[in-house]
């Protein structure tokens, strides 16, 4: 069979064209499931390139136990444990201020349940707070796709809040909380967030 093509369109013209789209496909499909913490420091990597502000994940201190060689360019961690409780995910310098947060993502609709946070972390938030530092957590509600900067003294509080309550209704975190808008890049730029936020701080001062 002869496939008729347009007048000057080439036959190698259309494999170019398809595999440009099989491409474009392939990059748009893997970014459907990427995860909070990836776009995370997809977002600290954006501000460290442009010198907006220098923030890292937090390493998890481990001891390790026994270490397997199977050949002598490879070694495989078989065993270790923790040293201590980790505290939260993220620490580092923006605008001459200390940051440290955590991130947590929740299918939720209704609430995000408090027992995904620890008295160690509520610990440590608070004793940032106390040395001028900027606390607060990251919460995605994956079911709504959105996320907002929560600041510490909020989730301090509900955490805890004498009534029994076991999770934050979400209309408190969207009413306390700074929502995180989408953009093009980075995706995730929570420190527009934080923006807002610190602003708003100054002006009820």
């Amino acid at each position: 069979m002869t496939v008729q093509y347009p007048k000057g369109f080439q036959p190698r013209q259309a494999k170019a064209i398809v595999q440009a789209k099989q491409k474009t496909d392939i990059k748009s499909f893997s970014k459907r499931g990427i995860g909070l913490e990836d776009e995370i420091n997809e977002a600290n990597a954006y501000y460290l390139a442009n010198n907006l502000a220098v923030i890292h994940k937090k390493p998890t201190p481990i001891t390790i136990v026994k270490v397997d060689y199977p050949n002598r360019a490879m070694a495989k961690i078989t065993e270790a444990y923790f040293n201590k409780a980790s505290t939260t995910d993220y620490n580092g310098l923006y605008q001459g201020k200390y940051i440290d947060f955590d991130a947590k993502e929740t299918r939720n609709k209704t609430n995000f349940p408090l027992k995904n946070f620890h008295e160690h972390q509520m610990l440590h938030l608070k004793r940032i707070l106390i040395q001028g530092g900027v606390g607060f957590v990251i919460i995605r509600f994956t079911s709504l796709d959105e996320s907002y900067v929560y600041p510490a003294e909020a989730l301090i509080a509900h955490y805890e809040a004498k009534d029994g309550k076991k999770s934050i209704p979400y209309a408190d975190i969207a009413r306390d909380g700074f929502l995180i808008e989408k953009q093009l890049q980075p995706a995730l730029d929570y420190l527009r967030a934080v923006d807002v936020w610190l602003e708003n701080l100054d002006n009820k001062e």
